[in-house]
Order: C-alpha cells, then structure tokens, then sequence
C-alpha cells in the first residue's frame, strides 16, 4: 500500500452495537440504528479498501479479571459489573457486518482514548501514516478522544460524520460542533479516501 493514510473504526464492537448486544434495546441502540452506523460504515470500509487506505479496528477490551478496568471510572466500572468488554468475548468481536481481514490493525484499549497505553501511534509510524480518518461509537467520547490527540501528535484527522453516533443526537450533534475545530468533517459518500 502507498497511501499514507488509515481509516480507523472505532468501538464498533458487538457490546455496543449490534442490535442482540446489551444496548441493541436502549436508548443507545436506537441511536445507532436510527442513523444506521453500522450499514454506511460498512460501505466506507468498502471504499477505503478500493483507494488503498488501510484499516484499523480499535475496540475497548478487559481481561476476564477486569485488571485493566479503573474501579472509579464512571465510564468503565459499570463494565465488570455488567460483565462488559471482556477479551475472547462475542461481546468485544467487532460486529460482523464490518469484519475486519487479517491485513487490518487490531488495536485494543482500556480507556477512552486508542492512543492511551495501546500500540497505535507505533503503527501509524512504522506505517508512514499522516492523515487518520475515523468514525464510530461514540461520537462524544472515542471519536472525540480520537480527533483531539491525533491532532495534538500531528496527524491529519477527517471524521464521516454519519458513521458516528451517541447515546442521543444532542449528544451527537454537540460533539461534532466542537470537533470542527480539530478536524475535516466529511460523510461517507462524499469522503475521498486518499
């Protein structure tokens, strides 16, 4: 591959997103099926793939004792609770509509943030990568997390808008108003993977 760039999707894991997951029936499953994440990123996958952009799948992962899980964080301590994100799990397999291929990078995280404690930036180096395009689950915490320290460690960031979703279009639409500034927002039929 001669691009330099990577689309990396994020969070989209089966616990998060897929509709027989634990919030396929809440407020955040509707989410994603009213915005239908899960179809146009999958077509995004498609077109990155055709332009010779290659594709990380980054999703949020604990080992079956929780041992990298913050007992106090209000994001992750509900997870050992509710027996969430645990490695070798259908519930941490990124949902099988966007199978990943054994080419593509699989980067798994205990925070909020891919680049926190993970091998990310190591593969974007080694790789030659300037630009990272990123969509997922959610827009006000993974895809923010995202944008905000890719752009501080200098990388290119473009976000497909209507890849992304959070627990409510308000929340959503909040998110994006404040990452315009870090980022090119684009969708998934106008991007030009490059």
């Amino acid at each position: 591959m001669t691009t330099h760039s990577i689309y990396l999707v994020l969070d989209m894991e089966n616990d998060l997103v897929h509709p027989d997951g634990p919030n396929g029936k809440s407020p955040v499953g509707q989410q994603v099926q009213a915005r239908g994440i899960v179809a146009k990123t999958a077509a995004a996958i498609g077109k990155a793939r055709a332009a010779g952009v290659r594709i990380g799948y980054v999703r949020v992962g604990f080992s079956p004792d929780y041992r990298e899980c913050p007992p106090n964080s209000p994001v992750f301590s509900v997870a050992r609770k509710n027996n969430l994100f645990r490695l070798g799990t259908w519930g941490t397999e990124i949902h099988p509509n966007l199978a990943p291929r054994p080419e593509d990078f699989q980067i798994v995280k205990h925070r909020v943030s891919p680049f926190y404690s993970t091998n990310l930036d190591a593969i974007l180096r080694a790789n030659g990568i300037t630009r990272i395009y990123c969509s997922g689950f959610s827009t006000n915490a993974v895809v923010q997390a995202t944008v905000r320290e890719g752009h501080d460690r200098d990388y290119e960031m473009v976000v497909l808008e209507d890849c992304c979703a959070a627990a409510s279009e308000e929340e959503h639409n909040a998110a994006i108003t404040s990452l315009r500034r870090f980022c090119t927002m684009t969708t998934s039929p106008e991007v030009a993977f490059s």
